[in-house]
């Protein structure tokens, strides 16, 4: 569980988790020494909570944590989609198309990041094209992604 926790702490760098890490690893508030001495089972009487209460009390700590971190995630992916700007090609448009690192020969640092141009040949609803070079022969025997 300690992993987990560390990991929540670490990675809310934009807002607070709303607890500290003590309280996330062991489900209580840090106490000064003297306030530590009080036995356990003495607390748990003043405070006339049975085990089961007291397991629902940590579960919806936990849980308020876990919904905390999932509302976190949102708001990162939205900031993200933010800054992205989704490309629209139609038929006829000249492209380039970028060389990924793993399917070339590695010639050094001056080594060309993008190759074509190529046409458009057929745009698919979802982003994906189908591209002729000038010749008009398909470089690529499949539909290709931007």
């Amino acid at each position: 569980m300690l992993p987990y926790a560390l990991h929540e702490y670490r990675t809310s760098i934009r807002t607070s988790t709303g607890a500290t890490l003590y309280s996330l690893v062991y489900d209580t508030k840090a106490m000064l020494l003297l306030v530590v001495e009080i036995p356990f089972s003495k607390v748990l009487a003043e405070v006339k909570l049975s085990d089961a209460e007291w397991l629902n009390f940590v579960e919806e700590k936990q849980l308020t944590t876990l919904c905390h971190g999932q509302l976190y995630q949102k708001r990162i992916k939205s900031t993200f989609d933010k800054k992205v700007r989704p490309q629209v090609f139609k038929e006829g448009d000249l492209v380039l198309r970028k060389i990924l690192p793993n399917t070339r020969y590695q010639q050094g640092k001056w080594d060309p990041n993008y190759e074509g141009p190529y046409m458009v040949k057929h745009a698919f609803s979802r982003g994906a094209l189908m591209l002729v070079d000038s010749r008009g022969a398909s470089p690529h025997a499949r539909p290709l992604t931007p």
